[in-house]
């Protein structure tokens, strides 16, 4: 399943948001805020944040790995979004900071709603579900943690 941003069970349909336009062009995988008229992109843990979800029905079957991939193509300013409502213990890929994580890491979310290592003080929203060394804007595996502040 690379070509999905929701990695959990088939059998489990994670509730969304649906009804509100992105603020700037998104990729799927960014965390946003959902405010009341949009999605803006995130940049720090607050109220309300979403993961931006992929748009499966904008590519044929077959052509996630070419430039029509839905995992690479932005949402356009002002188009309706699909936003992830987090839960904790459901699995995502998500858009990373470059840096080489590890199994488990906490993380936090950083510059352009990427996911980045959880630092003192960071609220943790995250964990790494395998070792990588990722470039800015890569999607990783992670599960979503019950949020707590991190203490180095």
């Amino acid at each position: 399943m690379p070509n999905l941003i929701y990695r959990g069970a088939h059998d489990k349909h994670p509730r969304t948001v649906s009804d509100k336009p992105v603020a700037a062009a998104l990729l799927p995988g960014t965390f946003v805020t959902e405010g009341a008229a949009t999605l803006t992109q995130a940049a720090a843990f607050g109220p309300k944040v979403r993961l931006l979800a992929h748009r499966d029905f904008y590519a044929i079957a077959g052509s996630w790995f070419n430039g029509s991939d839905p995992l690479k193509t932005a949402y356009a300013p002002n188009e309706t979004g699909v936003a992830y409502v987090l839960e904790p213990g459901q699995q995502y890929q998500a858009a990373m900071a470059a840096g080489n994580y590890t199994f488990g890491q906490p993380l936090t979310i950083g510059a352009a709603g990427r996911l980045t290592a959880a630092a003192a003080g960071n609220v943790v929203v995250a964990f790494a579900d395998k070792a990588a060394n990722v470039a800015a804007g890569d999607l990783l595996d992670v599960e979503i943690a019950n949020h707590y502040t991190f203490a180095a």
